[in-house]
């Protein structure tokens, strides 16, 4: 499961197939520095992005792919 405390990195590690949900909210420097350092909310509050919105939508596809 993720929290906002992970970084992107961490996500894509789980599953790199989570890069289009990132893409999809404005993320789109998943390769930076940051993406390994920063939790994804402070990515989010960077990005102007809703951290919540975020992680549900991540967990969502997570949870569908175990399946």
């Amino acid at each position: 499961m993720v929290n906002k405390s992970m970084s992107i990195g961490e996500v894509l590690t789980i599953n790199r197939n989570t890069v289009p949900i990132f893409m999809s909210f404005g993320m789109h420097c998943l390769g930076c520095p940051h993406a390994t350092a920063e939790s994804i909310e402070d990515a989010c509050m960077a990005h102007g992005v809703d951290a919540d919105r975020l992680v549900d939508a991540l967990n969502e596809f997570l949870a569908k792919a175990d399946k």
